[in-house]
């Protein structure tokens, strides 16, 4: 049995950035952080900071760049992918990715507002809004998860999912 499963829990670098393929495709590429912390023997808190590249695909990346800003917490499914290119020196280059397959978003960050409408950089949701005189649609709600309120150590059989 082979298993390739990611599964991050952590803070946008930076915000989204969306592109399309030749082939209509829509891509987001994330930027993400995770931290680490443990006491050594000596009884000092220790903390490493890893960052993570995550590959969203179709549906998923126009949610991701509508919705995902710099600072905010997201949690990442996926699995790993090492892809080669040549750069632009000609050298050969490898990349080790995460391509995510499932997505929540979490709360954002600090000292920006969580009200007001989401960015809209995918060119048709324009069409979706709601013509005038109509109801307006009912917001949907998005559970968070909240990782400023953890002081102390995560334990994995803490997590819900």
């Amino acid at each position: 049995m082979n298993v390739n499963k990611v599964v991050l829990v952590g803070r946008l670098t930076r915000d989204p950035d969306m592109r399309t393929t030749t082939s209509g495709q829509s891509v987001v590429t994330l930027s993400m952080a995770t931290n680490n912390f443990w006491t050594d023997k000596s009884g000092t808190r220790q903390e490493r900071t890893e960052f993570h590249t995550i590959v969203l695909w179709g549906r998923l990346s126009e949610i991701a760049g509508q919705y995902l800003t710099k600072g905010q917490e997201c949690y990442i499914e996926g699995r790993l992918q090492t892809r080669e290119y040549t750069a632009k020196d000609g050298t050969q280059r490898k990349v080790t990715e995460i391509v995510g397959e499932n997505m929540q978003l979490g709360s954002r960050a600090q000292g920006s507002s969580g009200q007001g409408a989401p960015r809209n950089t995918a060119p048709a949701a324009a069409s979706t809004a709601p013509k005038k005189g109509s109801p307006a649609p009912a917001e949907e709600e998005i559970p968070t998860i909240n990782l400023d309120d953890e002081r102390e150590e995560i334990k994995i059989e803490d997590v819900p999912f």
